[in-house]
């Protein structure tokens, strides 16, 4: 019998998870990728402190950590397409996606200023309270059906907000981002963007 358990122990691609504060949390796989090594490093996009990087990575930092789980689940069944973040969620297992977004979630929420100085149109706060706050709360700060959108970055929220419109994303479950993507006009779509990148980070609530 220990003739066969010793190989399988050795062909595994998975180390013993590790004693010390790197390993017992998601700091490791944030860090370095953790057995993935730099290609599967979360700080390479999303900055050190989960800050983004002020275009295409949004802010991790103060995100809901169920949220964050979500969409890391998502990636990895293939129900939100993004080629890189497909491949680092499936590359980790359920519960190194559990610590990876208990580690953001757990991070000071201290976004990135906003990287255009364009202003939003007069009138987007109100376009803002039509077409989102039933959902992402008022200036964006989440609820606990919605995430925070205050203090992304432009580009990432117009990008997601095309990808909806196009149902290239399609992970809310009842379809209520592509209805409310597709009432917006491509001009509305830069105004909420530019809009909500210059509202301040906030902390999440503990209740999400």
């Amino acid at each position: 019998m220990l003739a066969f358990l010793v190989p399988a122990s050795a062909c595994t691609d998975r180390m013993t998870p590790s004693d010390d504060r790197f390993g017992r949390g998601g700091e490791l796989i944030a860090m370095s990728g953790g057995e993935g090594g730099a290609r599967y490093a979360c700080v390479t996009c999303h900055g050190a402190r989960g800050e983004g990087n002020g275009f295409d990575a949004p802010r991790l930092a103060g995100l809901p950590a169920g949220y964050l789980q979500k969409q890391m689940e998502d990636f990895a069944a293939g129900l939100r397409p993004h080629a890189l973040m497909m491949d680092v969620a499936q590359f980790l297992d359920s519960d190194e996606r559990v610590l990876v977004s208990n580690h953001y979630a757990g991070l000071p929420p201290a976004g990135l200023p906003p990287a255009t100085t364009e202003q939003a149109a007069a009138g987007t706060a109100a376009l803002y309270v039509r077409a989102c706050q039933s959902c992402h709360g008022a200036e964006g700060v989440g609820t606990a059906q919605a995430p925070p959108l205050n203090g992304q970055p432009a580009f990432y929220l117009a990008q997601q907000l095309q990808d909806w419109q196009q149902s290239k994303r399609r992970n809310d479950g009842d379809h209520a981002m592509l209805k409310a993507a597709q009432q917006l006009e491509a001009a509305e779509v830069r105004q909420l963007s530019l809009y909500l990148s210059a509202i301040p980070a906030r902390p999440a609530s503990p209740a999400r």
